[in-house]
């Protein structure tokens, strides 16, 4: 199909109209086509309600024609409201008064009155058609196919009733070129027939306004997924939507309090966006710090990828549409996916290499075990090597240290490089049937022990994983528990510890007490040598979230104490802040200075403090970092004399407990 994207300018338009009463595929009725949530109006007048009638008549009429003749390629119809007129004294420049001017001076005020009268019966109804299974026409075809039968029903019907047609790819194509404004017309419009697509863009868009209005500084981008964009949506999906949030410049509060604040806010949006609306339809919404969402990049998780891949941007601040074309261009780092894509490489290589010219042939064998053996080292965790070094590398690691693959296959792949060079450099004119068939039957012989290879590199790594996963989990609850008090505690003695101190008490979730049981029986699984794939499967399902969990609840617990650490003072129209550790103290005169003085002093023996020096915020983060246990604050009086040489005389404090 054509690349060319159909030109589309929506027209100004009025006030909001009327939202979906739901998303089925629905008719309008005469209460459809005023403004939700008015009070209630008194009895129109007869005229009116003719008038209100023969127009439902008019429009079911239109909607069961295009349905009957078009079928599934519609997914929505829409009356548009009315268009904006142009206002008394409007003006555009100086071109546009003349323009004016000769107008009145040409038209007759009967003229006039006549044309805006024509214009006022004009009835504006929008036609959304699915082109994303199309493969017999070019977009421009199909798109002039639909307008021009779809104006000859409009204009059958009523020669005021004045369709424009949209093709599902150029909404989204829109979207992509940061161009929202068919999204906000959708939102405007009252629904004739909807399959589901104009409910959802008309809730999505509702509520990102109202999240951008609100957090605009923090929303980096808001995203439209899930099956809608997937080309599987019916009437009674789901909404999905993704909000990413920028935490990379959080001060005063940690990442975790940012999230939960945000989310709790933006989810009771999303409530509100669906009784303003009148739709029905759950909308499932997903709030993503910025440093999470990188970090499940970076460890290719199937969720975010699926996100890249499908995610319809309906607001980005240049970051979520770079993400998605590096992904398109394949340039994420490797995954597990681009592992499994080098390895399918090789089979579907020798699959095309038989029925190829023998010429061609040598090309494919070569990359048919060149891109597996890559794929091996990248397993191994060593990134992929260039075509001439990866024998030596295969060779150095799998057959001389880790002693996991026999010389013979990495003869084979020696044998491949140095043909292909031959026949690169012209010492090798041409390649006989009998070699080729050699070189094949070798390549799929290669193939096969390197599948076998990757099963002993992921047993290897899975054994290595668990007993990391076990260590960082200790490590974590150890860490925990002295929060709470305990500072010691023995392997043996973790769970016992975890079920009194924080399950029993009702300050961690009971479930993740399974989730650590699962990890201590595979880790003993292992110690005994009868781990198996299933329990490895069950540590790691369990772990991400315990560990996520107990992270979060150490950043909160620690940021609570460190509050009691901290000495307020209001000088003038500043506030600043002393923080006080065992032995070290930082002074931020102006807290909410965008260039942050920071400053550091030794606390002597009597509570006062030392000398001053220049500090920096990469310094104090490093010293949070790095407690501990957060400290017991004892403040004496010297430190009040500090404050009036620091803040002057006039300081007020106020300490947090």
């Amino acid at each position: 199909m054509s690349k060319k994207t159909t030109s589309f300018q929506p027209k100004k338009i009025t006030a909001v109209a009327p939202a979906g009463k739901d998303a089925s595929a629905s008719n309008v009725s005469p209460q459809d086509v005023l403004p939700q949530n008015m009070p209630q109006m008194p009895k129109l007048p007869p005229e009116m309600e003719k008038k209100l009638k023969e127009l439902k008549e008019k429009l079911d009429t239109f909607k069961d024609k295009i349905v009957e003749k078009f079928g599934d390629y519609i997914v929505g119809i829409a009356l548009l409201p009315p268009e904006k007129p142009p206002q008394k004294g409007e003006k555009e420049g100086i071109d546009a008064v003349e323009s004016k001017e000769t107008r009145d001076a040409k038209e007759s005020k009967d003229a006039k009155d006549a044309k805006d009268a024509k214009e006022e019966q004009k009835i504006n109804v929008l036609v959304v058609v699915d082109d994303t299974t199309s493969q017999k026409m070019s977009k421009d075809e199909l798109h002039q196919k639909f307008s021009t039968i779809i104006s000859k029903f409009a204009e059958d019907i009523d020669k005021n009733l004045v369709p424009q047609s949209i093709l599902l790819t150029d909404l989204w194509q829109n979207c992509y070129d940061a161009k929202y404004d068919l999204n906000r017309l959708v939102s405007l419009s009252a629904p004739i027939y909807d399959t589901g697509m104009l409910a959802a863009i008309k809730i999505a868009e509702i509520h990102k306004s109202m999240v951008i209005k609100k957090f605009e500084k923090y929303i980096l981008s808001y995203v439209l997924a899930g099956s809608l964009t997937q080309g599987r949506a019916t009437h009674s999906s789901d909404i999905d939507v993704w909000i990413v949030i920028d935490d990379t410049d959080v001060k005063k509060m940690s990442r975790a309090e940012l999230k939960d604040k945000l989310r709790a806010i933006i989810i009771g949006m999303g409530a509100e966006a669906g009784e303003m609306t009148g739709i029905r339809n759950k909308l499932n919404i997903q709030v993503y710090i910025l440093t999470d969402f990188w970090e499940s990049l970076k460890e290719a998780n199937p969720i975010i990828f699926t996100l890249l891949r499908d995610g319809v941007p309906f607001y980005d601040r240049g970051i979520f549409m770079p993400w998605k074309q590096l992904l398109r261009m394949g340039r994420i780092k490797p995954s597990r996916e681009a592992i499994d894509l080098f390895m399918s490489t090789g089979e579907q290589s020798i699959s095309r290499i038989k029925m190829r010219l023998k010429d061609m042939g040598m090309e494919d064998v070569y990359y048919a075990i060149l891109t597996p053996s890559q794929a091996a080292l990248m397993l191994y965790g060593i990134p992929p090597p260039t075509p001439r070094e990866t024998p030596e590398v295969l060779e150095e690691i799998f057959v001389k240290k880790e002693k996991l693959l026999e010389p013979e296959y990495v003869k084979i792949l020696k044998d491949n490089v140095d043909l292909r060079k031959k026949i690169e450099h012209g010492e090798k004119k041409e390649l006989s049937g009998t070699e080729l068939d050699e070189y094949i039957n070798n390549a799929e012989k290669f193939l096969k022990r390197i599948r076998d290879l990757f099963k002993e590199i992921e047993q290897r790594h899975d054994e290595k994983g668990i007993v990391m996963l076990y260590d960082d989990i200790m490590t974590i609850i150890r860490d925990v528990l002295k929060e709470e008090g305990v500072e010691r505690a023995q392997d043996e003695e973790i769970i016992k510890l975890f079920e009194e101190e924080l399950i029993s008490t009702g300050k961690v979730p009971a479930h993740l007490l399974r989730d650590l049981n699962e990890i201590v029986e595979a880790k003993n699984k292992y110690d005994a040598k009868k781990l198996d794939k299933s329990d490895l499967e069950k540590a790691r399902k369990g772990s991400s979230g315990l560990i996520k969990f107990l992270i979060e609840y150490l950043q909160r617990k620690r940021g609570r104490e460190l509050e009691r650490a901290k000495i307020k003072i209001k000088h003038g129209q500043k506030f600043g802040e002393i923080i006080l550790f065992d032995t070290i103290a930082f002074v931020i005169p102006d807290v909410d200075a965008k260039e942050q003085q920071i400053e550091k002093a030794k606390i002597n023996p009597d509570g006062s403090l030392g000398t001053l020096e220049k500090s920096t915020l990469e310094e104090l983060e490093k010293s949070i970092a790095n407690l501990k246990v957060p400290p017991r604050v004892f403040i004496k009086e010297p430190v009040f004399e500090n404050i009036k040489k620091i803040f002057g005389k006039d300081a007020e404090v106020l300490l947090s407990y």
